[in-house]
């Protein structure tokens, strides 16, 4: 009886398939839905037509501006189009060259420069100590903060004038640098630190445990982290700043008012010398439109992160 080797096979292993499971959606899939809802005809179409809306004004502001006071009395700014002949840069210059204008202008940059560095600096600072900094009486500081964001501009303009006047700053444009920053620091705060608070903490952490310093990981991780949002308040800073007419008509006298103030003086003395008015009005415009340009990127960035999670 002949014996009968059995071998033994080694078992098949058998694919093992896991099913796929759909990415949740998240944050890309997201922008992509709204980035295609933008693109779509009908959206495009809108847009252009609330662009021609808006760049209607200011292309006739340019071009009236351009023009002599004769020719804006006589017809249309529409008429330059067909004839370019009417414009010319004697306005500008006869703008630059009134003394009262210049100062103002330059004024108007003097306020609104070092009062937007200081805002943003100082909530930066500020914004970052109450979002990842333990301190006795945080919360109640942040609250007071809070707080002063109901507060109108309108209650502080006695008594921050009376202030003013007893310490000196009173018709000078520090005072009203210094006014700007005071009341736009709680909004800045309470954005940025709103900002700062959803940076990881474990980020902010393995930057600790590398042996980084506050004062490091504030300027080499939260600021470029928190650029749209600090780019954001820049924008809304420097353009409630170089618009402001209330304020600087208070706290401002004839040499130290802006260019609000000025154009406001020469439209109350001469109401019908367009040939200052305009230009200056443009002026007075298009500053605001480069800084928003320049920044426009960030600012959708900022935009776009507080829109969709």
């Amino acid at each position: 009886m002949s014996a009968r080797t059995t071998v033994e096979r080694p078992p098949v292993e058998r694919a093992v398939t896991r099913p796929v499971r759909p990415s949740p959606p998240g944050r890309p899939r997201r922008r992509g839905r709204l980035a295609k809802w933008l693109g779509s005809g009908a959206v495009q179409a809108v847009l252009i037509v609330v662009a021609l809306i808006w760049i209607t004004p200011l292309a006739g502001l340019f071009l009236s501006s351009m023009r002599s006071e004769r020719d804006n009395a006589s017809d249309g700014w529409w008429t330059a189009l067909t004839d370019p002949s009417q414009l010319s840069l004697d306005n500008y210059t006869a703008l630059f060259e009134d003394s009262g204008i210049a100062g103002a202008f330059w004024n108007t940059v003097l306020i609104s420069v070092p009062t937007t560095l200081l805002v943003v600096g100082i909530a930066a600072l500020a914004g970052y100590a109450f979002a990842w900094l333990d301190f006795p009486g945080r919360d109640a500081v942040f609250l007071v903060v809070v707080g002063l964001l109901v507060v109108p501009v309108q209650i502080g303009l006695l008594p921050v004038a009376k202030l003013f006047g007893a310490v000196g700053l009173f018709g000078t444009v520090a005072g009203v640098i210094l006014f700007h920053v005071a009341y736009g620091l709680p909004f800045a705060i309470f954005l940025l630190r709103n900002y700062f608070a959803e940076i990881p903490r474990e980020m902010l952490e393995a930057a600790r445990m590398d042996g980084g310093g506050e004062w490091r990981i504030f300027s080499r991780l939260v600021l470029p982290l928190g650029r749209p949002a600090i780019a954001s308040l820049a924008i809304f800073q420097f353009l409630w700043v170089w618009n402001d007419m209330l304020v600087a008509l208070l706290f401002a006298d004839s040499e130290s008012q802006p260019l609000t103030v000025a154009l406001q003086s020469q439209m109350r003395q001469f109401g019908s010398n367009i040939g200052v008015l305009a230009p200056g009005a443009f002026l007075s415009l298009v500053v605001p439109l480069v800084v928003f340009f320049a920044f426009q990127k960030h600012f959708v960035q900022g935009v776009m992160a507080g829109s969709v999670k």
